[in-house]
């Protein structure tokens, strides 16, 4: 998906060594290998993890101070970004529009912001858990936060006078009273911090996403930098769960750079809190990144470790909201969806609510149909595991509790008539049925497969989006 970079950025003023950067290219990360991956230890956290498995697919709110303007989150703050991040905007001076992005705290006001219809609409969507940005590299924070007053409950923040101006509690509280999940996404690089890029060592310098100093040679500056994020992260795990994963962003910040948070310290306070907590250390690798998070991209191959895939439901608009509009169609969505978990992951729609705070009506229009489809064939999807031989063409292939599933996507142009299809399986098979009808499908075992002929009848408002069968196993 991108390529590593290996041109460090340097300051002049501390930074002697180059070291090699993220694998980022126009803001979007790369992800670890399989072979990688790192098992958890911990029973508990093993446990939690096959759960997470099951649920297959959630939603993804990218929401903060660049949902007001429509840019692309948090990243024109850092000069190294902005030949991508300054697309479409009408500054003629990145300072000028760094400065007054700062500002943005100042009209943050989602007046229009309830959470209760968020939950009621994700559930109709047939979402099984949500992740809400809490924190985003700007360190703008959506919840009550000790540690610093750029948030949304400060005075300076309309907002704030709002009985939702604490988005993380109000979003949270209302979605798990809807019975669905909470993730908390949280940035670990936080440019509003002066302990990460501290005004006195910025000079004239170019920003870049590392601390603007050397942490080797300011290790006491670092240390209070290290303890910021160790207690912010704990409100959060302490005042606003229980959650199932902290999803950790920034993965420049690590110890191969220099950027060391200490997180199996962390993820022993937040696991004494809510054993079994899941953590995304996402990019870093090690026993902190419980999932990979492939992103804006799907896997060539299946993969049997646990991921991730976070991709844009509006293409247009990316991860925050866009006054541009031009989103995946019901159709798109539903087979990446389909593509995804037969590959192995999970996937993680990512959405961008509208600066008055409510949800954009076309992108939930669309899922509200993949919610339909997954009403009717999500027990294709839902708890399942991979299955040989994965996808075939236009077939998908699961399997849980002895059954396999065959999921046949389906193209705008097909009609019910006369379908006869053959499914790539040829394993033996002692029943077919479409999943949500009871009938048995008739069949015949050929070299190639299980032919099976539908009549018309069995769709009368027309095709699917994709028809799922259940195979019964001899």
């Amino acid at each position: 998906m991108s390529q590593v970079n290996k041109e460090a950025s340097i300051n002049p003023e501390s930074r002697t060594e180059p070291i090699e950067q993220p694998a980022v290219v126009d803001g979007v990360h790369g992800y670890g290998r399989e072979e990688d991956w790192v098992a958890p230890t911990d029973p508990l956290v093993l446990k939690h993890l096959e759960w997470y498995r099951d649920q297959k697919v959630g939603i993804f709110f990218h929401f903060g101070l660049y949902s007001q303007i429509g840019c692309v989150e948090s990243w024109l703050l850092s000069d190294e970004d902005k030949k991508w991040s300054y697309k479409d905007l009408t500054w003629d001076s990145p300072k000028e529009c760094q400065r007054q992005y700062k500002r943005l705290n100042r009209s943050f006001n989602p007046i229009r912001l309830v959470p209760e219809q968020w939950a009621r609409t994700v559930r109709e969507c047939g979402m099984r858990y949500i992740i809400l940005t809490t924190k985003h590299h700007d360190g703008f924070c959506l919840w009550d936060t000790a540690y610093t007053q750029y948030k949304t409950t400060a005075p300076e923040c309309p907002f704030s006078e709002h009985k939702h101006a604490n988005i993380v509690k109000s979003v949270f509280n209302a979605f798990r009273a809807e019975g669905i999940p909470t993730i908390a996404y949280f940035s670990k690089a936080d440019w509003s911090s002066p302990y990460y890029w501290n005004p006195e060592m910025a000079g004239d310098r170019p920003t870049d996403r590392q601390a603007n100093y050397d942490t080797r040679l300011h290790p006491e500056l670092w240390e209070k930098f290290v303890d910021f994020t160790h207690n912010q992260v704990m409100e959060l795990v302490e005042h606003y769960g229980p959650l199932e994963a902290l999803w950790f962003d920034g993965g420049w910040v690590n110890p191969r750079r220099h950027e060391d948070l200490h997180m199996d310290a962390l993820m022993e306070k937040a696991r004494q809190v809510t054993p079994g907590l899941l953590v995304c250390d996402r990019t870093v690798g090690g026993p902190n990144e419980n999932f990979l998070t492939p992103e804006c991209t799907i896997p060539e191959k299946p993969m049997t470790v646990p991921w991730e895939s976070c991709v844009v439901l509006d293409e247009k608009a990316g991860w925050g909201y866009s006054y541009e509009r031009g989103g995946r169609s019901p159709r798109e969505i539903t087979h990446m969806l389909i593509e995804v978990v037969a590959k192995g992951g999970n996937l993680a729609i990512g959405i961008g609510p509208q600066p008055d705070g409510r949800l954009p009506a076309d992108s939930m229009d669309t899922l509200k149909q993949l919610g339909a489809w997954l009403a009717i064939y999500g027990d294709a999807l839902f708890e399942t595991r991979i299955c040989a031989p994965y996808q075939a063409g236009a077939w998908s292939f699961t399997q849980k509790a002895g059954t396999v599933y065959a999921i046949r996507c389906l193209g705008e142009s097909e009609t019910p008539e006369g379908l006869d299809w053959t499914i790539p399986y040829t394993e033996p098979v002692r029943a077919i049925q479409v999943v949500g009808q009871e009938a048995p499908v008739v069949h015949n075992k050929t070299a190639t497969g299980l032919r099976v002929r539908l009549d018309a009848e069995r769709f009368p408002k027309g095709l699917p989006l994709a028809v799922a069968f259940r195979l019964t196993r001899q």
